[in-house]
């Protein structure tokens, strides 16, 4: 059976770091996983919204939905922030009450939009390939093991939290850890791979931001760590994007590379490192392409 979503790329993977949206259109491609991009979907707001009115996050993000609705697929983002708001916003409509549906799907008709319904599920691509696509197939599709790979996982907080129902343990999780063996990379465990990168204090308080990306990359490499690995474009624009202006403000030289997952799993698959967009980092990732010799 072939795998099909209706893919939301979001904002960041399209503009500031088209790496990661890249990448994970070449490791779809690779793995038989057929991608039809929401071209008219909207930006999610990344919990922005709610600030001002839940009516607005809910009504953008349910138009979202049913355009997804409307090709009878699951949503597929590939990022944390994504997932956690329009994964929220499926669940509260989900179980909203009528009237507050109607008032949705009121002003959804007012601009000549599907009505949402309820009826599909929003999936972060880290799940789809855990859980849809499974760890045992994945592994058949490794050409070459990333073997002596030492990977620490950043989950970040929307993922794991970001939802009343994660599909993982918002607080151990073992999700990004299992993919890693499975491509046979080494998973690193440290303080604060459930924690949040910075991103959302950037705007307004950046150098505590940086404090607390350079807290989370500082604990990575003193665990051993070649890379780490993010399934979210706003923690890649945190924590690579931004990695020098983050060590200017922690006073230390970090120098560890940020990939995102879908661009580890290329590697593994037999992907060429320029397809993946790994020439687009601001931290080199010749380090670890060197580490697999490539």
């Amino acid at each position: 059976m072939v795998l099909k979503y209706a893919y939301f790329p979001g904002c960041v993977a399209q503009g500031a770091c088209r790496e990661l949206d890249q990448s994970t259109k070449a490791v779809s491609r690779s793995l038989g996983i057929e991608l039809i991009e929401l071209k008219k979907a909207a930006c999610c707001g990344s919990g922005t919204f709610k600030e001002d009115s839940q009516l607005l996050e809910d009504t953008v993000n349910a138009r979202n939905i049913a355009l997804a609705e409307e090709l009878n697929l699951p949503l597929l983002t590939h990022c944390s922030t994504c997932q956690g708001v329009i994964g929220h916003v499926d669940e509260r409509l989900k179980s909203a009450d009528s009237e507050y549906l109607n008032q949705v799907n009121g002003f959804l008709n007012r601009e000549g939009c599907s009505p949402y319904q309820g009826s599909t599920e929003v999936k972060h691509l880290l799940w789809a390939l855990v859980s849809d696509y499974g760890l045992d197939a994945i592994a058949a599709k490794v050409t070459r093991k990333l073997s002596g790979l030492k990977c620490a996982a950043f989950y970040g907080c929307y993922l794991l939290r970001g939802q009343d129902r994660p599909l993982d343990d918002p607080f151990n999780p073992t999700s990004m850890e299992n993919l890693f063996e499975a491509v046979g990379a080494t998973p690193i465990q440290y303080r604060g791979r459930t924690q949040c990168c910075g991103w959302p204090l950037s705007s307004y308080a950046t150098e505590q931001s940086f404090q607390m990306a350079g807290k989370h990359i500082k604990a990575a490499i003193q665990a051993g760590a070649d890379c780490m690995v993010t399934p979210c474009p706003l923690c890649h624009l945190n924590l690579d994007s931004r990695q020098p202006e983050v060590e200017q403000v922690i006073g230390e030289k970090l120098g560890l590379p940020i990939l995102h997952l879908p661009q580890l799993v290329g590697l593994a698959i037999g992907i060429s490192p320029s397809e993946l967009g790994l020439d687009r980092h601001i931290v080199a990732t010749k380090s670890v392409l060197a580490k697999l010799g490539k």
